[in-house]
Formats: structure tokens, C-alpha cells, sequence
């Protein structure tokens, strides 16, 4: 059983959100969430956010406690890119790409949890 969350449309660059998903995606969960809140970046509170989500949704649906689950991955994938330009000189246009992303986080209960609840 896989519990995901989803957070789409995030304006952040996927490349800089995709660092720190994959410093945290080999920890325990416990772990991760600490990680996270001691990184000095943006894109660390928007994995906090979908890990934190992910939780709460194995806790509210599923009745599973934080300390039975374990990330299975953390996937950012590339949204919808926003086109504008900037005017230079003799009204000229440069693109400006501004870039999206999808943050996913899938959870699962860890195997002695599984055999414990049978």
C-alpha cells in the first residue's frame, strides 16, 4: 500500500527543488523531516510541506503512526513554464522562462509494520 502526496505548480526551477529532494530521499523519515528544517533553502519548506502532507494522509486514511513509514521516492518533475520578456534596448524583447515544478512524495509502511498489524 503507497501513500502519495502531490504538490503541483510550485514556482520554483524542478533543477533546485530536485537538489533537495534527493539529499533527503535515502533517510528515514524522521530524519528527513529534520534535515529539512535545517536547510537554508526554499525548496527545502516545499518538500517539508509534501513529506509533512504524505504523513497526514497514512495517518487520516490509512491509520498508520509516523514511525511505521519509510519514503519509497520523491519525485520532481517539470511543470508548466511561464514565457515573459524583458524590453532592451531599441525596444527590443529577451525571453524570460519561468519554470514550474511538481513535487511528489510516495510513502509505504515499513515490512515489520505490515506483519505486526496481521
Amino acid at each position: 500500500m503507497n501513500i502519495m502526496a502531490i504538490q503541483k505548480n510550485t514556482r520554483q526551477s524542478p533543477r533546485k527543488v530536485r537538489l533537495v529532494a534527493n539529499a533527503v530521499k535515502d533517510l528515514e523519515l524522521a530524519e528527513a523531516i529534520r534535515q529539512l528544517g535545517v536547510m537554508e533553502r526554499r525548496a527545502s519548506l516545499v518538500v517539508l510541506k509534501v513529506l509533512r502532507q504524505a504523513m497526514a494522509n497514512a495517518q487520516h486514511n490509512h491509520r498508520l503512526a509516523p514511525d511505521m513509514l519509510k519514503i519509497k521516492s520523491i519525485q520532481v518533475t517539470e511543470g508548466p513554464r511561464f514565457r515573459r520578456f524583458r524590453a532592451v534596448s531599441r525596444g527590443r524583447p529577451h525571453g524570460i522562462i519561468k519554470r514550474t515544478s511538481h513535487v511528489s512524495v510516495v510513502l509505504e509502511p515499513r515490512p515489520e509494520a505490515q506483519q505486526g498489524s496481521k
